[in-house]
């Protein structure tokens, strides 16, 4: 029975996708692999693909080493974002596009949001910026200074965060507090390096997202790389497995798509947005929250901030 009147509603229907890679030692060939992903997802109804955390170069990050510097660009000289650029407008698809970016005095982990018409609709620099035994990304990248952002593309809002970002519910929070329908996170994660080659976060690090998705009643899409990949300076003893699995998450949090652990992929899901916005309506976690108890959210030791 339909709805009548002034009840009834339009379907918002979407397809994501997320596209896994290996990324090596050629940016030309990481390009063209990313963007036979990015044409395979197109083909199957995506209008939003995304991409893996710095997939133009192999993760330099893995040690400390000035020469990869050498690697970023300003934005409007971005080899990735000014390729995909065409591409997002051929297609007529949406396009985070994650690059190393080089600003007048200071480096960032980005992400340009292209639109479906190519243009670039703003970028957003990765907040949370980790730094331990494979993963040096402090000696790289500065503190992002835009905030966290949402872009209203030509088929939803979106909220972006880059890897470490996804692990901070505040991060997915906020972007869902700013109208995102759905949260994006590109990715470059794997084992830890020796000694601890022991430990792999890759069941940890979905829950997490699938938890961010379910408390917001928002789809979540994460784009990881997978493959062995080498330090420089040390390769016989510093090394990272990239564990791929790339998801997509609905907004219960279930994952309803998931790329292998050890091959390239292109994982495809569809939803309703209206739908959903239908459902987080009905739902409340957004009407119940109490802004006033969050204070200790506000500090770095989770002290109160108001009166004992």
């Amino acid at each position: 029975m339909s709805e009548p009147g002034h009840f009834a509603r339009e379907r918002r229907p979407l397809t994501v996708a997320a596209a896994q890679l290996a990324c090596g030692s050629s940016a030309e060939e990481n390009l063209a692999r990313a963007e036979r992903h990015v044409r395979r997802a197109a083909a199957q109804g995506a209008r939003i693909i995304l991409l893996p955390e710095l997939f133009e170069t192999p993760y330099f990050c893995i040690d400390q080493d000035s020469r990869h510097l050498k690697l970023a660009r300003p934005l409007e000289e971005s080899r990735a974002v000014r390729h995909f650029r065409s591409v997002a407008r051929e297609l007529g698809v949406v396009l985070p596009i994650s690059f190393f970016e080089r600003g007048p005095v200071a480096f960032f982990n980005s992400v340009a949001v292209i639109d479906a018409d190519g243009s670039v609709l703003g970028v957003y620099r990765k907040s949370h910026i980790p730094n331990g035994p494979g993963y040096q990304e402090k000696y790289y990248f500065s503190p992002g200074d835009t905030g966290f952002r949402v872009w209203s593309t030509r088929f939803a809002r979106i909220g972006v965060g880059i890897c470490w970002d996804q692990w901070f519910p505040e991060c997915a929070r906020a972007m869902a507090l700013m109208g995102a329908e759905i949260l994006l996170f590109p990715t470059a994660i794997g084992t830890e390096p020796p000694p601890a080659i022991a430990v792999n976060s890759r069941e940890h690090w979905q829950r997490t997202q699938q938890g961010h998705a379910a408390a917001n009643l928002v789809p979540l899409v994460a784009a990881n790389r997978h493959g062995l990949e080498r330090s420089l300076q040390d390769p016989e003893r510093l090394y990272v497995r990239f564990y791929g699995s790339s998801f997509i998450a609905d907004s219960m949090g279930a994952k309803v798509a998931e790329a292998p652990e050890d091959a390239d992929a292109v994982i495809c899901a569809s939803f309703d947005l209206a739908e959903l916005e239908e459902l987080r309506n009905n739902w409340f976690v957004f009407r119940d929250r109490r802004p006033d108890l969050y204070g200790p959210l506000l500090t770095l030791g989770g002290g109160s901030t108001g009166p004992s």
